[in-house]
């Protein structure tokens, strides 16, 4: 017994040390630190360089090169794929401003070269796609990435922080099974391309806008837009089903976490929330479309 408390005792001292020096490094700069920025460009640059090879690769190299040339999607899929384009250049923006914000960067700095780090890299994206016959250059898509990109600096310049945030939710839909080439064969694949069960959430926190009030710092009142019943980008008539699919919209209203305001003293903990907030938590929702209004106890 005494060996066993002594064996406790001796993993938790090296638990706290190991906790403490991971709580060292997380912790952001006071000042400009050359080393750690020196280390972020190196690592962003490698990431994008990477991600933008492998995308040649392993995704464009599958499909007929063209000249470079506009297409004109505003009008599919009901606009979710947008949706994912200000979701991402949102997210990518917020994290590149907090890893910059790590490096001792000036905020100036934060804004203008960290944020753009998702406009940046999807812009490329778009460029890619002007270049493959299957797709091509979207300035829909452009104008969702700078939609998302200012809603991060236009929070961060009036507000000097981030009461207003985009989030995803995803759940499985009986869509995809009908198309899986277009909608995913497999959950992950899904996950990015089944439209159906995709949802974007403005989730906004309450005690950001009512300081006075006694509301729980970490309560969000979020607003989610999604839709259904497509298998492709444009409505058309289904072999299988011998019918239109039922396209509609959805709104939703319901409630959500804001993981950033958990309070903890732990620099890996808040990393952890940090990284997470970009998922809508699951809570009852009231959906409502063209087809009326429908309660979800739960809703993903």
């Amino acid at each position: 017994m005494v060996r066993l408390l002594k064996l406790s005792l001796y993993l938790f001292s090296i638990l706290s040390f190991s906790q403490s020096k991971l709580d060292g490094f997380l912790k952001p700069a006071d000042t400009l630190n050359k080393s750690r920025l020196k280390s972020i460009v190196i690592l962003e640059s490698s990431v994008v360089a990477i991600s933008l090879v492998g995308l040649n690769q392993l995704w464009y190299s599958d499909f007929k090169h063209s000249k470079f040339h506009t297409v004109n999607d505003n009008n599919e899929w009901l606009q979710m794929d947008k949706m994912g384009h200000v979701l991402a250049s949102y997210q990518m923006g917020r994290v590149g401003a907090e890893i910059l914000n790590w490096g001792g960067a000036s905020r100036k700095s934060q804004l203008i070269y960290g944020s753009s780090l998702g406009f940046g890299f999807l812009t490329a994206v778009e460029v890619f796609d002007g270049y493959s016959k299957e797709w091509g250059f979207s300035w829909g898509d452009v104008m969702a990435n700078a939609t998302g990109t200012g809603l991060y600096v236009g929070q961060e310049l009036l507000w000097n922080e981030q009461r207003i945030q985009l989030k995803f939710s995803f759940h499985q839909t009986q869509f995809a099974s009908l198309n899986p080439d277009k909608l995913g064969k497999g959950y992950f694949e899904q996950i990015l391309k089944d439209y159906n069960g995709q949802t974007y959430w403005l989730s906004i926190n309450l005690h950001d806008f009512f300081r006075e009030s006694r509301l729980p710092k970490w309560l969000n009142f979020a607003v989610g837009y999604s839709a259904t019943g497509m298998l492709r980008g444009v409505e058309d008539i289904d072999n299988n089903l011998l019918r239109k699919t039922d396209r509609a919209r959805q709104f939703f209203i319901s409630l959500d976490v804001n993981l950033n305001k958990i309070r903890t003293e732990s620099l890996f903990l808040k990393t952890v929330f940090s990284l997470l907030n970009v998922i809508k938590v699951p809570f009852p929702a009231l959906e409502l479309s063209k087809h009326g209004c429908a309660f979800h106890l739960l809703y993903f």
